[in-house]
């Protein structure tokens, strides 16, 4: 608990006590009111004030006014007919002050998994810099600078292991319990903590984009968008709330009227009191703090259960969104497979395998053009040459997307990419006999050859499809700007419903929209991708999820849900969470709305009286609050 919830239950421990202690004196008269105000301000004085204020602001149609009014008008009747009975205005107030403190005390228990996460973040670094360590803040470290991380620190910054060995913790991010084995060469991300050994790593991106970064911006943006059902009941408060309270007048004014109006008519022989009374008990019925506070709690929980396991939501209408996801479309490369390619053979002109010279002088042209991209295929080449570039040799580097890139390497006009790359420079590209990934190249405007390559899928991705059907997704589809083979291969290996092929970045957007129009009224598609080439089809879906670990961050800015370890098993989870969240959403908005009506109406005809009115009030409050806890509870789904 923290300082206010802490003060808040001594305030409840001593309301109580004092109840009770004064329970045993006989006092009568304006001593017993002294001392039952005292014990009334001690409780509520907050709400007295937060009323006031609300009244001076132009706000005072919320629950604290409803609160204020009915007790002060519960002292002022009980005043008024000499009864002594002040006890029902302190049990209005107290109760509603247990149900606010069980809403607090859920808020934190929720909020426990962001702080966590939030706890990621490094409050320094420490830096070589002239044969020695400097602590400096992350925000001054330079890509390209050799920070150390000792044992039991947070990595501040991405970068790539330059020296040591050792085991990070990386649950904080992926929900992983599992330490990570890294060593020299290995990329290391923001956030995850060192176990073992002393690791020097070189420096990748500046401290704002580091993951560490991005994952906080998530975080504390998600607060901000709610969802369709919290933007309703925010709506539903404002004309509820005043309703109610002139419904309250009315009930207080218009049959005592009537009563003289008719001349004491059988069936209006109630005093003007009970008419009073019957109005402050409508007046605690109606609060509608059950669903006011229930409604964000369980979205709050639900995403905070979903860090818990290294789903990031950006926000409530993306958790409501998910729950309605019957078609999920994915990305091939990095998404269902690993992402990282292996050189399986290198062609000449004649589709023949060469060795020696020639192979090696075909895959350094590869390697240097591809030097400066951020696609696995590059990435694989450089691993495969396995030396330093010298980016000195290059210029005039043009990437272009869904097709390759084109370079000047030595003096001598380099391409390097797939099929449409080739037709676009008007080249005969040879076709491949040998399945795999093909990268074609051509030197000074001649085509010189080609490179196979492969890629694995990831051992999760099947049962990953499985799952998806089991949890209710109707439809899942593929698309890749690979060849029609590899595709069609990987999709009856993983199960895929529908595969699609040779697509540029632009055909992925127009597929997209094509299976969008095609879903069912109310159904959601949902888009799986990790590269950079995926973030406008991504931000173009229903729904966009990315794989955090190894995806760009240009693909991690445009999603709605990050997966931290690229995991597409977590998807499957992500969807089940949405839809318990929501089940639990709308078991509090029926449960609240019910049993508020049905105590609404008996209490118009006096068979509730105030002590049921605190139940219908709080505790439908504190059942809802308890109910939207389970949100966090996902561990199992």
């Amino acid at each position: 608990m923290n300082s206010k919830q802490r003060r808040m239950l001594l305030r409840i421990i001593i309301a109580v006590v004092m109840t009770v202690a004064v329970q045993f004196f006989d006092t009568t008269g304006w001593m017993r009111l002294a001392l039952y105000l005292v014990i009334y301000l001690v409780i509520g004085h907050d709400i007295l004030k937060k009323a006031w204020s609300g009244i001076l602001n132009g706000r005072m149609f919320d629950e604290n006014f409803l609160m204020a009014v009915a007790t002060v008008g519960a002292f002022a009747l009980a005043i008024y007919e000499r009864s002594g009975d002040y006890l029902e205005a302190i049990a209005v107030m107290l109760f509603y002050q247990i149900g606010e403190f069980f809403q607090s005390y859920a808020v934190g228990r929720s909020r426990r998994n962001i702080a966590a996460l939030m706890d990621i973040r490094p409050d320094y670094a420490n830096v070589e810099r002239d044969g020695g360590l400097v602590k400096v803040d992350p925000d001054d470290v330079t890509v390209g600078d050799i920070i150390v991380v000792n044992p039991g620190e947070k990595i501040p910054i991405d970068g790539v292991v330059a020296d040591g060995a050792s085991s990070l913790n990386t649950s904080a991010l992926t929900g992983e319990s599992l330490p990570r084995e890294v060593s020299p060469g290995d990329d290391v991300v923001s956030g995850s903590v060192n176990m073992t050994g002393v690791l020097r790593i070189r420096t990748t991106k500046e401290f704002g984009e580091s993951t560490v970064s991005k994952i906080l911006e998530l975080v504390e943006d998600s607060a901000s968008r709610k969802s369709r059902s919290e933007n309703f009941i925010a709506r539903f408060a404002r004309v509820y709330t005043p309703a109610v309270c002139y419904g309250a007048l009315a009930l207080a004014v218009v049959p005592p009227l009537l009563l003289i109006a008719f001349g004491g008519a059988p069936f209006l022989f109630v005093t003007f009191e009970t008419w009073i009374y019957r109005a402050l008990t409508f007046l605690v019925i109606s609060c509608p703090c059950a669903l006011v506070v229930s409604i964000p709690l369980s979205f709050f929980a639900g995403i905070g259960g979903a860090s818990r396991q290294g789903i990031l939501v950006k926000g409530a209408n993306i958790l409501e969104t998910l729950s309605k996801v019957k078609t999920v479309v994915f990305d091939k490369t990095g998404t269902l497979t690993r992402g990282v390619f292996e050189v399986n053979a290198i062609h000449d002109v004649h589709d023949r395998e060469v060795r020696g010279d020639d192979a090696a002088a075909l895959l350094e042209s590869a390697a240097i053009a591809e030097s400066a991209s951020s696609h696995p295929i590059g990435r694989s080449l450089l691993s495969a040459y396995g030396q330093d570039v010298d980016r000195t040799r290059m210029s005039g580097l043009t990437e272009i997307s869904g097709h390759g890139v084109t370079a000047t390497i030595d003096g001598r006009s380099v391409a390097a990419g797939n099929d449409r790359l080739m037709d676009s420079l008007g080249l005969a590209a040879c076709r491949c006999s040998t399945p795999g990934t093909i990268v074609h190249l051509a030197i000074d405007g001649d085509y010189s050859g080609h490179i196979v390559m492969g890629d694995v899928e990831k051992p999760e991705a099947k049962a990953a499809i499985e799952d998806l059907h089991r949890s209710g997704v109707r439809r899942t589809v593929m698309l890749t700007g690979d060849t029609r083979a590899v595709a069609e291969q990987v999709g009856r290996k993983l199960g895929i419903d529908e595969v699609y092929s040779q697509l540029l970045p632009a055909d992925k957007v127009m597929r997209m929209e094509e299976i969008m129009d095609s879903a069912r009224p109310g159904e959601k598609t949902a888009f799986v991708g990790d590269g950079i080439n995926d973030a406008p089809v991504l931000s173009r879906a229903d729904l966009g999820i990315a794989m955090g670990a190894m995806g760009s961050d240009a693909a991690i800015e445009a999603a709605d849900v990050v997966l931290m370890d690229d995991n597409p098993l977590k998807i499957g989870k992500a969807i089940r969470i949405s839809r318990k969240c929501l089940r639990i959403v709308w078991q509090n908005i029926v449960m609240a709305l019910g049993i508020k009506g049905l105590c609404l109406v008996l209490g118009v005809f006096g068979i509730v009286n105030m002590w049921l009115a605190i139940f219908a009030d709080v505790g439908v409050m504190v059942l809802a609050v308890l109910n939207a806890i389970r949100a966090m509870y996902v561990g199992r789904l």
